[in-house]
């Protein structure tokens, strides 16, 4: 009975901040990369660059780079705020296509062998846990009313 008790405990305290420190973790993880990119000191920053290169050329890379923080730190700001999900998950998505491309076009600094992602690599592959978050947080929306 006692163990009972406290797994339900456990398990109410869990639903309870699961949304907020969901929220919470994406926003510190977008925010803060976007940030190191908007000041110059992101370590991905060589990476976002040979992939700007391979698909990018209206604009200079260095106006790009700060672009893209603002629109990481976007990211970040908008899922901290309720009722903003169904226009953050979009710039989400999308944001994450373009984050997985590198291990598709630029293999020889994602992957060192079949199957044997660099750390660039897992840097990228770790993103299926931030899906997973904004899944969650989708997954709690409620239906749009029909107009």
């Amino acid at each position: 009975m006692f163990l009972h008790t406290i797994d339900k405990g456990l398990i109410h305290f869990f639903r309870k901040i699961s949304m907020p420190l969901a929220r919470l973790g994406l926003f510190i993880v977008f925010f803060w990369f976007g940030a190191l990119k908007v000041v110059g000191m992101s370590p991905a920053s060589s990476l976002v660059q040979a992939l700007f290169e391979r698909t990018i050329h209206f604009i200079s890379f260095p106006s790009f780079i700060i672009l893209f923080g603002l629109f990481e730190c976007l990211i970040g700001i908008l899922f901290l705020i309720k009722g903003m999900e169904r226009i953050v998950i979009p710039l989400f998505l999308l944001h994450m296509v373009t984050t997985f491309l590198p291990l598709f076009l630029l293999p020889q600094e994602t992957w060192s062998a079949t199957m044997i992602p660099t750390l660039e690599g897992q840097y990228i592959i770790k993103n299926i846990l931030l899906i997973a978050a904004a899944v969650g947080i989708a997954a709690h929306l409620h239906p749009m009313r029909r107009v």
